[in-house]
């Protein structure tokens, strides 16, 4: 499981027994949820500290399966601060050609077989499916006043930029996407890459709009707990399932 250091701490908290250790600089806390052996590691923030992270904790403790736990701007404006979005797939927002008229999206390579990837990475089905089951019983944080979170299914999009525009926020929702972040499209490429199933968890912070940086700090910790919540819950209902 990964997530950045400062999202990721509700997990690394859940875990018994647990044992820290720092691996290329990256700390990787590893302990036992319902008697499920689990390692959590801090990705630190973007695509490439996401890829390193994704890479060292399949390398060096060869996960069953990836999640990656955190939070989001919302993208649709239907959602709130501390709904949390289950990714039924996951792209880099940011991976293309640049022309004068713009970003034409183009999928990344994969350079084993030297073809593209998808440029949308579905989420695993078992994965998914745990997830779903269990978004219905989480008991998720209010974070508002007189507004119930909601748990949602929807494609998000990854970048190597906090979105904090509404003209960007409006250009990425076009994509078919209801939140943007800045990890999960690397960590789903190596997962990809290795053949190990892996879902992204987000609870959204903010409007990706010029109030997203006050917003994401005022929100942080909540939602942080709810992403944490569904994703926690769901690993205890994949180990019940086996």
């Amino acid at each position: 499981m990964l997530g950045i250091a400062t999202e990721i701490v509700p997990i690394e908290r859940a875990l018994a027994d647990a044992v820290t250790r720092t691996i290329g600089g990256i700390v990787f806390t590893e302990g036992r949820l319902s008697g499920r052996r689990v390692v959590a590691g801090r990705s630190g923030i973007g695509k490439v500290n996401t890829a390193i992270a994704a890479t060292m904790v399949i390398e060096h403790f060869t996960p069953a399966a990836l999640f990656f736990s955190g939070t989001a701007g919302a993208l649709d404006p239907a959602l709130g601060p501390g709904d949390v979005i289950i990714a039924s797939a996951i792209a880099q927002h940011d991976v293309g050609l640049m022309t004068p008229s713009g970003l034409t999206r183009r999928p990344t390579r994969s350079y084993l077989p030297g073809g593209a990837n998808p440029l949308f990475f579905p989420a695993a089905d078992e994965l998914l499916e745990a997830a779903r089951r269990v978004a219905t019983r989480v008991a998720l944080k209010p974070l508002q006043a007189h507004r119930a979170p909601v748990v949602r299914e929807a494609t998000i999009v990854t970048g190597d930029v906090f979105v904090a525009d509404t003209h960007r926020r409006d250009e990425l929702r076009a994509l078919g996407a209801a939140a943007v972040e800045m990890e999960g499209g690397a960590m789903a490429q190596v997962c990809w890459h290795y053949k190990v199933p892996c879902l992204v968890v987000r609870s959204i912070t903010d409007s990706a709009d010029g109030s997203a940086s006050d917003r994401y700090q005022q929100f942080l910790a909540g939602a942080s707990e709810n992403a944490a919540m569904l994703v926690t819950a769901a690993i205890v209902e994949l180990g019940a399932a086996r």
